[in-house]
């Protein structure tokens, strides 16, 4: 795995030196591919350089228990490596799925349709209640949603909606949002409250 990092890091000097290049400011496709790949990259250096302090931090706990001199500098350095021995295998799991190459589609805007099925009142509800939760994941991901086109229903629900999602790596996330939802509940529009 120190290997891949290091031909990572290479790569990440490389880009780093590429995007302050006047040629590829002026030739915006490759600049903005270019800085994309580099805020990638740099999110795996942040987590290189804490393998890196970590393996450097078991060493030094291992040395300083080894020499045994000094009781208190041996008791917080076996606190130290009992610390850092915790977070090496979550450390190194996070890395390696990091490492994994991504789709190239996942970087992707999307557009989202929503329509409610047979059900009346209560589908189109339903549709409105799927349109405010998707909504609200986009905000809480720092994602932009504009509303393309909508056709309102009864009761303060969507007969159909369709939505864009502008944002990072918003296809890689919602790609798997596909399919037919069908929910059962007492329905808003049953006063005797029947349920469907």
């Amino acid at each position: 795995m120190l290997e891949r990092l290091q031909y990572v890091k290479q790569r990440f000097d490389e880009v780093s030196d590429l995007i302050i290049q006047p040629d590829v400011i002026a030739d915006q496709k490759r600049y903005v591919q270019l800085n994309q790949e580099y805020k990638g990259l740099k999110d795996l250096m942040e987590k290189r350089e804490e393998l890196m302090l970590i393996t450097a931090n078991i060493e030094e706990a291992k040395e300083i228990i080894a020499d045994g001199s000094d009781a208190e500098m041996t008791e917080m350095a076996k606190m130290q490596l009992d610390e850092a021995q915790d977070r090496l295998p979550e450390l190194e799991d996070e890395i390696k799925f990091m490492l994994i190459p991504k789709d190239a589609e996942d970087a992707k805007n999307v557009m989202v349709e929503i329509r409610a099925g047979t059900g009346g009142d209560e589908a189109s509800i339903f549709a409105g209640d799927l349109f405010r939760m998707y909504t609200k994941y986009c905000e809480t991901r720092g994602w932009r949603t504009s509303v393309v086109d909508m056709n309102e229903g009864t009761s303060g629900g969507f007969k159909e909606i369709i939505f864009e999602v502008t944002g990072e790596d918003v296809y890689g996330t919602l790609k798997f949002e596909a399919g037919v939802h069908r929910v059962q509940r007492v329905p808003q529009t049953e006063t005797q409250g029947r349920v469907h």
